[in-house]
């Protein structure tokens, strides 16, 4: 089965890759990574932009490769609580019949400095590389893995939240019986 995934963000394409390979352990996928447009801001801020985001990367992939049998979006973003700054992302798994899976990961707080550079414009991995000293780190541990000193990294925040997103296709592809 083809499975699109909406970025060509290596961190997003080894996360579907883990948590279709996790839930389906017997079933074959080819897995193809696309750059399509979010349509919305660079750095979302708002659990509502983010989620858009998500959504119109599957939207856009489907124009794109309309022949695969699922499409896969993720999309990270920032949001305010309390004066804090928190990061997230969105994962949203639709198939080629409609079906659709959605799942939001964890989220943490982000420290000061970073927080400061957001509010300058910055995207939380850029402001990231500033803060920590590090190069293109939204492609690898990103802001999870530096703030754990890499107990999670990027990819298995994504991965654990794809497996959520993907509980609605477990009936659909014989390996669960709902009742």
């Amino acid at each position: 089965m083809k499975v699109i995934v909406a970025s060509k963000n290596p961190v997003k394409i080894n996360s579907i890759k883990n948590g279709f390979n996790l839930v389906f352990p017997n079933k074959y996928f080819d897995y193809t990574g696309i750059s399509v447009d979010s349509e919305i801001s660079d750095q979302p801020m708002s659990a509502v932009e983010t989620y858009q985001g998500a959504q119109n990367r599957i939207k856009n992939a489907i124009k794109e490769n309309p022949v695969a049998d699922f499409y896969c979006g993720i999309e990270g973003g920032l949001e305010y609580f309390e004066n804090q700054l928190y990061a997230f992302a969105w994962i949203i798994i639709e198939n080629k019949t409609g079906i659709v899976g959605k799942s939001k990961t964890a989220s943490f707080m982000l420290p000061s400095k970073v927080s400061e550079l957001i509010k300058q414009g910055y995207e939380l991995g850029d402001a990231d590389d500033i803060v920590f000293g590090q190069s293109n780190s939204k492609q690898k541990q990103g802001a999870v893995g530096i703030l754990t000193n890499n107990l999670i990294d990027r990819t298995k925040y994504y991965t654990e939240a794809v497996i959520l997103a993907l509980i609605p296709f477990r009936d659909k592809l014989g390996d669960l019986k709902l009742t």
